[in-house]
């Protein structure tokens, strides 16, 4: 009997999926009844994501979310939406994940299921000032009398909000929008994952910007999933650890995340 890739897929859930025959997938079910992964992202958070010159989607998490639809065997169809909304999109079934420099937090795994970590990040500072970016923890900040940008609904809203309350908010809906207001002297500084941070500061030479030489934090990113369907998340998981133990995630972590000639493709 010939056997299919979409066989093979199913072989596999059957050996690694907990639960049985009988558990609740609805999220699997209709990836693998559509043959269409949908994964959601904000395409503006570089080395995580990022939109290049000609519109395309790249960077680490494009290339992950390429990785697990090739394992489903089914079509990958990368959905663009601002961060603030993904989450959203997750609970309307826009979207099927969420891959999008998404920290785990208990408040969001509350309502989410998380797989991962695939990469351990923490906030950062991006700014102009050298005295600002020296800072060594939270507290430093508080005391400056600062206007800080950050991405709205994301944990750099919650960690400015408890650790530099005495800071002055501003929020947008993307990272394009909170950088040119570091460049145009509008603000402070953005508050940021770190990696977003030391690729700004790459991405636009001559123009001043400096970053934190250690986080202010540290936070685990991984995959948003709905918390409704167990098959899938632990099917994800499945295959994370079976990047993570053929070193494809170290090669991705490296192509985006220490090898900076990629920028050259971002606008």
């Amino acid at each position: 009997m010939k056997t299919t890739r979409r066989g093979v897929f199913w072989l596999f859930l059957s050996l690694f999926v907990a639960g049985g025959a009988t558990a609740e997938s609805p999220v699997l079910d209709r990836i693998v009844g559509t043959g269409v992964l949908r994964v959601g992202m904000s395409g503006d958070q570089p080395p995580f994501n990022a939109t290049d010159r000609s519109g395309e989607l790249i960077g680490l998490e494009v290339d992950l979310a390429n990785l697990l639809a090739a394992a489903f065997d089914v079509e990958l169809r990368l959905v663009k939406k601002d961060f603030p909304e993904l989450l959203g999109a997750l609970d309307a079934k826009e979207v099927d994940i969420v891959l999008s420099g998404m920290a785990i937090t208990a408040e969001r795994s509350r309502d989410y299921t998380f797989v991962g970590p695939y990469v351990l990040s923490g906030k950062s500072i991006l700014t102009k000032s050298a005295n600002v970016a020296a800072a060594r923890e939270a507290g430093d900040l508080d005391s400056m009398d600062l206007t800080l940008v950050v991405l709205g609904n994301s944990t750099s809203q919650t960690f400015v909000e408890k650790a530099i309350p005495n800071a002055e908010i501003v929020t947008t809906q993307n990272y394009e929008q909170a950088i040119q207001l570091v460049l145009d002297d509008e603000v402070d500084a953005m508050v940021a994952d770190m990696p977003i941070c030391l690729i700004s500061v790459l991405r636009y030479p001559g123009k001043d910007l400096v970053t934190s030489s250690e986080p202010l934090s540290v936070e685990p990113i991984g995959m948003a999933v709905p918390s409704n369907d167990p098959q899938l998340v632990n099917l994800l998981q499945n295959y994370l650890a079976a990047f993570e133990g053929t070193g494809i995630m170290d090669e991705l972590r490296k192509k985006w995340m220490e090898d900076g000639s990629w920028i050259a493709a971002l606008p």
